[in-house]
């Protein structure tokens, strides 16, 4: 029931256009070693380990250590077991909208085949009052939806701006220079490190190309971008902040990643040369 945009319910999911998965799979069987998999596991299990004694012996030093690296191997034993736990809310929100996608489309079906509408997917054209009263009276204003088809056509062409207030206003989003190299592109560090690769300008999941050693350009990520996520070596996007999908996920993995570069998809060209710096938040084109 997932998929790339998957809380619009509109979207092909996965179980309806698994060709979706292909990219993925075919980059994941041509990049990854034999069980390359299990050591990156276990060798991400090693390291928070380390970190975690590492941190523990630093806060024993502290005034009152013994009794403060008690409490924190308690909270960071809780996080590690229960971090999962995260994903729960967002997954069974969509689980449940692919039963409403399966309800509507049912109903859809019934009233494409008595002409009320010309295809099934008109019925994500109308509002939920509109259908019902469609369903009612038998009668549905195929202008109403063709219109709507226009509308979503020209807006779909439109770059929506970083942030909007809820009355509509438009501040202005420029971030800090804080220091970064000239002609560098500066955005929000989320996950430290310093990587270069080629740049890969993907924006859509099923457009996937990825080598080893590549870094992820792209709009945004959620939940069906997460596999990409073993092949990549670091990751740059238009849209997010610190608590994003992206953001989370090179965390998890390790990898650099700086998010809120304006127009990076459009700056940044496929196959340049880059630098991402995770620590301090910005991306240079080497050449």
């Amino acid at each position: 029931m997932r998929c790339p945009g998957e809380i619009d319910i509109t979207k092909d999911r996965f179980a309806e256009k698994p060709t979706q998965l292909i990219p993925i799979i075919l980059n994941n069987i041509r990049v990854l070693k034999k069980n390359e998999h299990y050591e990156n596991f276990k060798k991400g299990k090693e390291e928070a380990l380390t970190k975690s004694n590492e941190i523990i012996l630093r806060i024993k030093k502290l005034p009152g250590g013994k009794k403060k690296a008690k409490k924190m191997e308690k909270s960071i034993r809780l996080l590690r077991n229960f971090i999962g736990c995260r994903e729960y809310p967002k997954y069974y929100i969509v689980r449940r909208y692919q039963l409403y996608k399966n309800a509507l489309l049912r109903e859809a079906d019934h009233l494409a085949k008595r002409q009320i509408i010309k295809e099934r997917e008109d019925i994500f054209y109308l509002y939920f009052d509109e259908l019902c009263e469609g369903m009612k009276s038998n009668k549905i204003n195929d202008n109403i939806i063709q219109k709507r088809k226009e509308d979503y056509i020209r807006f779909d062409k439109l770059t929506p701006p970083r942030i909007m207030t809820s009355d509509g206003f438009v501040p202005q989003t420029g971030l800090a220079k804080h220091s970064i190299p000239d002609g560098a592109l500066s955005g929000i560090p989320v996950s430290s490190g310093v990587i270069e690769g080629r740049a890969r300008v993907i924006l859509t999941v099923d457009e996937a190309n990825i080598e080893e050693g590549d870094i992820l350009i792209t709009r945004f990520t959620d939940p069906s971008w997460t596999p990409l996520f073993v092949t990549i070596k670091g990751l740059v996007t238009e849209v997010g902040g610190f608590t994003t999908h992206g953001a989370v996920i090179t965390r998890e993995y390790g990898l650099p990643g700086v998010v809120g570069v304006e127009n990076a998809t459009k700056l940044i060209k496929d196959g340049q040369k880059i630098r991402v710096n995770g620590t301090e938040g910005y991306v240079e084109i080497i050449d």
